[in-house]
């Protein structure tokens, strides 16, 4: 008996083996290896992964010998080890099917009807483990105990359900200890290697995208430059410092860009494409893995490069040029290499897209500048000149010394593009303005600037501060008749520029504020197109928590406020 049971044992170990290294197979080259790394599999995705799980059972029945008209088997590892890996309806599934499939190929045996029923019980109790434990089952401690459970189960169902008893003890006796040693380990076995096959993947797709955010991260600062041969070389070698290969080239639609590596003596940067290849990838716009020489089709006997990987680079839709891999015999292309370059290609054309889009940005911004500029200029300038001229005959000293700040101001406003300029320039755009806007409305207009002069060498954006001040003193002060006091205050916390405009003015319903920064209603025409002009180009520049912030009460004044980041230079 003791032989028999070791013999029995000995013939199950053997078939488990052959059986685990199917499997494993079987999941690793096949999509229905990813269940392990994707959130939410397709219902149909389990149903498949039941059927494959099935017929490792079904296999498991003829995994040991037949004894006493009954099946010494394995197909506990198949089902536990499916419940295990992918949930209620996989356990259900290749239980079932394992189950099913032991008790139609002999109905009428002793043990059909339990050891089937088992099997099936064993597969639903591993997919209700699963669900219990939120899918981190995949443990070796959770398949050594269910396992244990189901096998001793499967058993007592043969002792308890078989008739008649004499004979299902006498197996028992012989298959118990094989069959749940056998499939409780090799459950274990198989879920532990499901486990690190799923590790590996995992750190392996990791690492992969550490490596490409890393590629991106250095390139990003030469790619917003555009596509020269200046940013594709600082790209080209970022790359080759980070990616196995025997050479990186990158080209635009008609000549190489930067090529680092071998074959550097005839790809050079400036000179024509020399590869059928890349031409045709450029006019059809698929990316190609290309495996000889003659795929390749270099024009220069001898070239080095046996293995290429081309994939295009797009800006808007448009095909602008093309990343390349390349291999040698001493340095082999992969699959992961594909994937890899066909990420960054679309990084990069990304990158790309984003430098028209910061053009397109930094145009809109001067135009937004001009078009303030038109709305003041004529105005102002009819004004300013009509109080200088009444100056002339009583006051002459004081109608140069309006003509210079006018000069002045004119100057600023004109030469204002929607850069930066330091605060000393912004301030002294806002003295001659308000100098001339005094000397029409005399004592009516009262001002004061609170400044520190440590933060006069900040640069700001240019033409921020003058329309805001002049908001004060339109809308706010000359509405009362008696005039008022607008106050300029800038100061200085941590890193941050913080300025205050403030009237004590008419003031503005806070339900109006909404209104008066988006342009609608009432605010709609050119009168506060200061304000808007400089709340979009903040938010535009710095982001929405640089906006302008407005405190304001009907009567009482209004304080116009906001912070920018503090720089010495730029």
């Amino acid at each position: 008996m003791t032989y028999y049971i070791l013999n029995l044992l000995l013939t199950l170990i053997e078939r488990f083996g052959a059986m685990l290294a199917m499997g494993l197979f079987v999941l690793s080259l096949t999509p229905l290896g990813k269940l392990g790394v994707i959130r939410k599999p397709d219902p149909r995705y389990r149903l498949v992964l039941a059927v494959i799980f099935g017929c490792f059972g079904i296999l498991g029945t003829y995994g040991g010998d037949v004894v006493y008209e009954s099946y010494a088997n394995l197909r506990g590892v198949s089902v536990i080890t499916a419940g295990l890996l992918g949930g209620p309806v996989v356990g259900f599934g290749a239980g079932l099917i394992a189950g099913g499939h032991r008790f139609l190929i002999d109905p009428s045996g002793f043990s059909s009807l339990p050891c089937g029923l088992a099997t099936f019980l064993e597969g639903c109790f591993a997919g209700w483990v699963f669900h219990r434990l939120r899918g981190n089952s995949l443990n070796w401690r959770v398949a050594l105990l269910v396992g244990l459970v189901g096998e001793t189960t499967h058993q007592i169902m043969v002792l308890t359900m078989a008739q008649p008893f004499d004979q299902a003890l006498a197996l028992v006796k012989v298959i118990a200890i094989p069959m749940i040693s056998v499939n409780t380990f090799g459950a274990v076995l198989f879920v532990q290697s499901l486990h690190m096959l799923f590790e590996y993947r995992s750190r392996r797709d990791s690492s992969r995208i550490h490596q490409i955010l890393d590629i991106a991260n250095k390139t990003v600062g030469h790619l917003r430059s555009g596509l020269n041969r200046e940013s594709a070389r600082a790209t080209a070698s970022i790359i080759w410092e980070r990616v196995p290969v025997a050479a990186v080239d990158i080209a635009d639609t008609t000549k190489v860009l930067a090529h680092i590596g071998a074959g550097d003596d005839h790809h050079v940067s400036g000179k024509a494409l020399r590869t059928r290849a890349t031409r045709k990838v450029l006019r059809t716009g698929a990316p190609v893995f290309l495996g000889s020489r003659e795929e390749i089709g270099c024009d220069e006997p001898g070239c080095p490069l046996s293995a290429a990987i081309i994939v295009p680079m797009r800006k808007g839709g448009r095909i602008v040029g093309a990343l390349k891999l390349y291999g040698t015999e001493d340095v082999r292309l992969d699959e992961v290499h594909f994937e890899l370059a066909k990420g960054l290609a679309d990084l990069f054309s990304t990158q790309l897209e984003l430098e028209d889009i910061q053009i397109k940005n930094q145009l809109l911004a001067r135009a937004e500048i001009r078009r303030l500029q038109t709305q003041i200029n004529p105005h102002f300038l009819f004004n300013a000149l009509n109080t200088i001229g009444s100056f002339c005959r009583t006051k002459p000293e004081r109608a140069r010394a309006l003509l210079s700040e006018l000069a002045l101001y004119m100057r600023r406003n004109l030469g204002a593009d929607g850069s930066f300029a330091p605060l000393r320039a912004e301030l002294e755009q806002v003295r001659s303005y308000l100098e001339i806007e005094k000397a029409r409305f005399g004592e009516r207009i009262r001002s004061e600037l609170d400044v520190a002069p440590d933060l006069e060498d900040c640069f700001i954006p240019s033409l921020i501060i003058q329309p805001l001040v002049e908001n004060g003193v339109k809308h706010g002060i000359l509405g009362r008749e008696q005039g008022g006091l607008v106050r300029l205050r800038v100061r200085g916390e941590h890193d941050l520029l913080t300025v205050d405009v403030e009237d004590d003015g008419v003031g503005i319903e806070r339900s109006r504020v909404d209104a008066l920064l988006n342009g609608d209603g009432e605010y709609a025409g050119n009168d506060h197109i200061g304000v808007r002009n400089c709340n979009s180009r903040l938010e535009q520049i710095y982001g929405p928590e640089h906006t302008l912030r407005i405190e304001s009460r009907p009567g009482q004044g209004t304080r116009v406020s906001f912070t920018v980041p503090r720089r010495s230079a730029l």
